[in-house]
């Protein structure tokens, strides 16, 4: 029996309605679908209030592949948002990341040379202190922290964060989570050092209904409630769900982090005068506050819409039922996210692409890269 679709596309966020935009204009027939009610995976936004309400967390898109960030202003314009994330401790605030605005204060320095001077004292006494308790070599997150940058700004603006984001004490946590970090020696605020960023003018769903445009989609879709019927739909399946869920988990079930979000609706115009603000103290629950008007109205533009929403993110373990966000990319789950991988590697007929179907974490424009590289059959 011949088959309907050439591809059954199961999920639509950024990789599966890139992939469909490549597939549809290379005379391809696809079916995009999504268990969730929507299209456009965790890069959905809900207007409230005349606001662009990112409702799976702040995504800001960022490259310096030329290549995807004309392909993503070709679907639709994007605008000048530029990420200067301010970091909340007791009350005080700081720039991020780490650069001369935060030096100052910290410390009170005003010139690179002092700033460096202080980085480097600070690195000395931790690496003294390692040594004298017999390590020659960072032993967990916290040493490896210290090291990199010093007590002052691992106490006041990574230890607490970092806690909550992981659920455990930084000294439980190994070292390599933290290969680096960066320090600026000049007054930039700039967090990404990519060559592009912004946001879509008008908000992310306009990139996916331009990426999905005159291609079939169906929402409300749980592709595993009836897998037969729908493989039965297409020559070719592109997957993007969880790995393990598609081979039922036969090896054991992956782990995952995840977010919860509470959403306030503030009859202000403006809350925080910043789109992310960082509370990096432990004895704040959550990781920070996203003020979404920001990424999208700027100047005179924010007070002309007379109220705002912020959403306050919580990470905590991820549990059935739950949306799977981050892998947790620890020994144990690395070791069983390979045996899945050579599974996916040996089919012929399924394409996996996603942060979930690779259990690998990816940002936006590696995700959009990907699907653009795939080839498409002839």
């Amino acid at each position: 029996m011949e088959k309907m679709y050439d591809y059954l596309i199961v999920g639509s966020g950024l990789f599966g309605a890139t992939f469909a935009y490549r597939a549809a204009r290379a005379g391809k027939k696809c079916l995009v679908i999504d268990k969730r009610s929507h299209l456009g995976g965790n890069v959905y936004c809900e207007k409230t209030e005349g606001i662009n309400v990112h409702k799976y967390g702040a995504h800001i898109f960022h490259t310096s592949n030329k290549m995807v960030w004309d392909f993503v202003n070709s679907i639709v314009e994007f605008n000048r948002y530029t990420n200067s994330p301010v970091a909340n401790y007791q009350g005080k605030l700081y720039n991020l990341p780490f650069n001369m605005n935060t030096f100052y204060q910290m410390w009170g320095v005003r010139t690179p040379e002092e700033a460096q001077a202080k980085i480097e004292e600070q690195k000395a006494e931790a690496v003294a202190l390692m040594k004298a308790d017999g390590a020659s070599e960072p032993r967990n997150l916290e040493e490896q922290a210290k090291v990199l940058i010093g007590n002052d700004i691992f106490e006041k603006l990574i230890k607490g964060y970092t806690e909550k984001q992981w659920g455990r004490k930084c000294s439980d946590l190994p070292a390599f989570i933290i290969k680096r970090l960066p320090v600026r020696l000049a007054f930039d605020n700039n967090y990404f050092n990519d060559k592009y960023q912004g946001i879509p003018i008008g908000g992310y769903n306009k990139l996916i209904d331009g990426l999905l445009e005159g291609i079939d989609t169906q929402v409300n879709v749980d592709f595993f409630s009836d897998r037969e019927r729908w493989e039965s739909l297409a020559d070719k399946i592109v997957f993007t769900g969880k790995l393990d869920e598609f081979y039922d988990y036969r090896f054991g079930k992956l782990e995952y982090r995840t977010v919860r979000f509470e959403n306030e609706i503030l009859d202000k115009p403006n809350y925080q005068g910043n789109a992310v603000v960082n509370y990096t103290e432990r004895e704040i629950p959550y990781t920070r506050v996203i003020e979404h008007k920001h990424f999208e109205m700027f100047g005179q533009e924010v007070y002309n819409c007379p109220k705002t929403v912020i959403s306050k993110e919580f990470s905590t373990e991820w549990t059935e039922g739950m949306e799977p966000y981050y892998p947790v990319n620890d020994a144990r789950n690395n070791e069983l996210a390979e045996k899945y991988r050579a599974l996916a590697a040996s089919e012929t007929k399924v394409i996996f692409g996603g942060r979930l179907a690779e259990y690998k974490y990816y940002d936006m424009a590696p995700i959009i890269e990907r699907a653009l590289s795939i080839s498409i059959e002839k």
